[in-house]
């Protein structure tokens, strides 16, 4: 009875009308760069099912940062098709968000247009492509384009950007010392690799004041590998981020590049991944995959007990995210101080988990299992759940039911 998980929460100059939020995990419902039909349908039912915000995932401050062909790049000629969306999820009495970043290495030639850039120049093996580290003047048009990204975002109607920087992307890269190996003034100490992140908030933030939209920024916890963040130096780079006075800061982990697990947890299911991969990367995959794929086993709030460190750490308001599936843990969550809850798998199970939880029992749990077909299936298909398809490969079928 005394749960704040119905109770409303001012996030900046919005109220959301509960805590929950869905997080930022890519659709992949994107047509050319831009909205679909599809991803409008899918936040409204979302925002239907009772969510107090939903969350348009991962769209790109430029084009140089796009990873994949299905996923936004946040200009001025998709706002009339965003405002449509926004329109639609207010309609339902849901707040909508989105997410801005930039990929950084994480993308190919022929999607961003010209050779991936990142914090330092080399190969990435992860996406199979060389990278060249970026210019001063690049490193600065990008700050901008993260300020542009958010009146953009106003523009088209959406009452919160959240600032992606964690899980291996551009301002993760500049971050981590296993991907930022620069020797000027953008590398080495941890005040220099979080120059970048400073200009980019400096913009951001910027823009927020003149266009009165919430701020949400998204922080790796730990890299979760050795030679990444850990988090002692992951609580010094929040305290800079809660400094700016943003409106939460979303508490994740890992690099999709290295350790894609360590941010989802669950079972891998490597023959349904490498089906849905492009013809070259299929045997690689499914060969290799059990060996280049660290598994991080599932548990409900696997992220909690490393979050309460940053809650104790930290003044201002944080965002738990991490294997929310029932009442209970979204409770353990809320009780340990933390502001809002994000989840999404959940979400992508049962649009209306979060109405079910409103009107359920406290028992309510999702029916998601962590087999994790809709991740396999993400970047090259959209982000749907197996127990909505019907006609699956034969094989397909075959290994989600060996999984246990």
């Amino acid at each position: 009875m005394n749960s704040k998980l119905f109770t409303p929460y001012q996030l900046g100059p919005v109220t959301l009308r509960n805590r929950t939020v869905r997080s930022a995990a890519f659709e992949s419902m994107g047509r050319d760069f831009g909205p679909s039909e599809e991803l409008k349908n899918y936040h409204v039912a979302v925002a239907r099912g009772g969510v107090g915000m939903t969350t348009v995932a991962y769209a790109a401050v430029s084009r140089s940062g796009l990873s994949f062909r299905k996923q936004l790049w946040l200009r001025p000629q998709i706002v009339p098709g965003l405002r449509e969306l926004t329109d639609a999820v207010h309609r339902e009495g849901a707040a909508c968000g989105i997410q801005i970043g930039h990929c950084g290495n994480m993308t190919h030639l022929t999607t961003a247009g010209q050779i991936p850039v990142g914090a330092s120049t080399g190969f990435n093996l992860y996406a199979y492509t060389p990278v060249r580290g970026m210019r001063r003047d690049e490193i600065v048009q990008t700050a901008k384009d993260f300020g542009r990204a958010v009146t953009t975002a106003r523009e088209a109607g959406f009452d919160s950007v959240e600032v992606h920087a964690g899980h291996g992307y551009l301002i993760s890269q500049f971050l981590s010392p296993y991907t930022n190996h620069r020797r000027d003034e953008f590398g080495g100490s941890l005040e220099n690799r979080m120059r970048f992140l400073r200009m980019c908030m400096d913009s951001v933030m910027e823009a927020a004041a003149r266009s009165r939209v919430a701020v949400l920024v998204k922080h790796n916890m730990y890299d979760g590998f050795p030679g990444g963040i850990e988090i002692p130096e992951s609580i010094e780079i929040a305290r800079v981020i809660e400094s700016y006075g943003v409106d939460g800061i979303v508490l994740s982990g890992g690099f999709v590049s290295k350790a894609p697990m360590a941010v989802m947890r669950g079972l891998i299911p490597i023959y349904t991944m490498s089906y849905y991969s492009p013809w070259w990367l299929r045997l690689f995959i499914r060969y290799c995959g059990p060996y280049m794929i660290r598994q991080f086993p599932f548990e409900e709030c696997y992220f909690l007990e490393d979050a309460r460190k940053f809650r104790a750490a930290l003044k201002g308001p944080l965002v738990y995210v991490g294997g929310l599936v029932s009442r209970q843990g979204i409770d353990r969550a809320l009780d340990a101080g933390f502001d809002l809850v994000q989840m999404a798998r959940a979400l992508v199970n049962d649009t209306a988990f979060v109405e079910k939880l409103r009107t359920g029992d406290e028992a309510t749990r999702s029916g998601c299992d962590h087999r994790n077909y809709c991740i396999a299936r993400m970047y090259s298909v959209d982000m749907k759940c197996c127990k909505q398809c019907d006609n699956l490969p034969r094989k397909i079928r075959e290994e989600l039911d060996r999984l246990p």
